[in-house]
């Protein structure tokens, strides 16, 4: 008689739980940071991603919690790893909207803010140096292999931040305090810009006060509209020196957020 194959409910229900507690985790990474959470890649790509990667990584982990489908201990565990993974996603998101910020600011400064375009990445209308400045980032991050370093976190983030410990709230305010920090930095980046934009309306306004007889609207616009390019131009040389300090603040809010040294 051949041997039967029997499994109990607790062998199931930790195998399920090795792969799904996982798998939601890194998947609310996916569906919400940057790159790979925008509505240019299917949910059906980013969900066999999920799954590729929960595959990959599933044996190295840590032990998870046995626990049934259907039980109300899984949904909230499945619940508390979403919430990992959103708040993981969100805090990167931030880092890449100091640059939008940065780019808006700089095109009303300059007289290019009625200039919009429909943002593919959120399906809004922005201003196209804002949708300038979010594309160079996003290749500053890839060329950076910063996508890596996000894998890498979240992956130990499995080790300091077990399934089944909870929420750590002091850890995650860290993200609602640093809001500000989006756009102070979208602030610092365009500063040296805005400060030159400054004193070209400064001297547009002189020249109207010392000319009233000049229309102010037919050539100050323009020359307000090269000059600014001319600014962003030369300002863009050192983009890669304030994009670095920003990079590793926003990478290292991700660690602490999962308590990682």
């Amino acid at each position: 008689m051949e041997p039967v194959l029997a499994l109990t409910d607790t062998q199931i229900s930790t195998w399920v739980a090795a792969f799904m507690l996982p798998l939601f985790r890194i998947a609310a990474v996916l569906m919400t940071m940057p790159i790979f959470g925008t509505t240019l890649v299917p949910n059906r790509v980013r969900l066999y991603l999920s799954l590729a990667i929960t595959v990959v990584v599933a044996p190295s982990l840590p032990p998870m919690p046995a626990v049934h489908a259907l039980d109300l201990s899984a949904l909230l565990l499945i619940a508390e790893q979403i919430l990992i993974g959103a708040a993981l996603g969100l805090s990167l998101q931030m880092f890449f909207q100091a640059f939008v910020i940065a780019g808006q600011i700089i095109a009303v400064q300059m007289g290019m803010g009625f200039a919009s375009m429909v943002d593919p990445v959120n399906g809004v209308s922005v201003a196209v140096i804002g949708q300038f400045f979010t594309m160079l980032v996003t290749l500053l991050f890839l060329a950076m292999n910063g996508h890596l370093v996000v894998f890498e976190v979240l992956i130990e983030s499995f080790t300091t931040l077990p399934v089944g410990e909870g929420l750590v709230v002091a850890n995650f305010w860290d993200l609602v305090l640093r809001l500000g920090w989006v756009l102070g930095a979208g602030l610092i980046l365009v500063l040296p810009a805005i400060t030159a934009l400054l004193v070209v309306n400064i001297a547009m306004g002189v020249m109207t006060r010392a000319a009233p007889q000049l229309n102010i609207f037919s050539i100050g616009f323009p020359l307000t509209l090269v000059l600014g390019m001319g600014i962003l131009w030369i300002t863009l040389g050192d983009i890669l020196n304030q994009y670095q300090p920003l990079a590793v603040d926003a990478l290292q809010l991700l660690k602490e957020m999962i308590r990682a040294r």
